[in-house]
């Protein structure tokens, strides 16, 4: 199935995604297509509502930030715990290209999330796995990472937002 990211000014970004209860019959050939478009951009993750999907997962693969972590597929992810210490550091989205800003996101999380074969699990996150997995969980609730900068640094790319808005139209 050839998929499109959807961009910056698409509704389905800014969604707040409903529980996925059951999973498509072709869930298994929808990621693999994922991760190719994923790759084709130079991603490290991807939600659903990207590719125009109301559903509530996202896929990831670490193994391209560190070769001992792997391809993962995050099935109602949701965060149970934030720590108190934080990391900025710089972040982009294949929603939103040629954008890139300082992001405050939490150096640890728990996450709980259901596998493919929709196993529960819970696990931990330090860092950038952890900040990706922020990075993907806000955008199963229609949130953006240019919401989590500072009014001022968004007012600088105010323009250039709109006219991704524009172009993608």
């Amino acid at each position: 199935m050839a998929l499109k990211i959807f961009k910056y000014g698409a509704d389905i970004l800014r969604e707040k995604l409903p529980e996925l209860k059951e999973l498509p019959k072709d869930f298994d050939q929808l990621i693999e297509d994922m991760y190719d478009i994923m790759y084709e951009n130079n991603g490290i993750g991807l939600s659903a509502n990207q590719v125009g999907k109301v559903l509530n997962f996202c896929i990831v693969d670490f193994s391209l930030y560190d070769e001992k972590m792997k391809k993962m597929v995050f099935i109602n992810p949701k965060i149970l715990k934030l720590s108190d210490e934080k990391i900025i550091d710089t972040e982009g989205c294949l929603s939103i290209p040629d954008i890139n800003e300082k992001v405050i996101r939490s150096k640890t999380i728990t996450v709980q999330y259901e596998t493919k074969g929709r196993e529960t699990i819970e696990d931990e996150f330090v860092g950038y796995p952890a900040r990706v997995i922020q990075h993907e969980i806000d955008h199963l609730n229609g949130v953006l990472f240019v919401d989590r900068v500072s009014p001022l640094k968004r007012s600088f790319i105010a323009s250039k937002l709109k006219r991704i808005a524009i172009e993608n139209k």
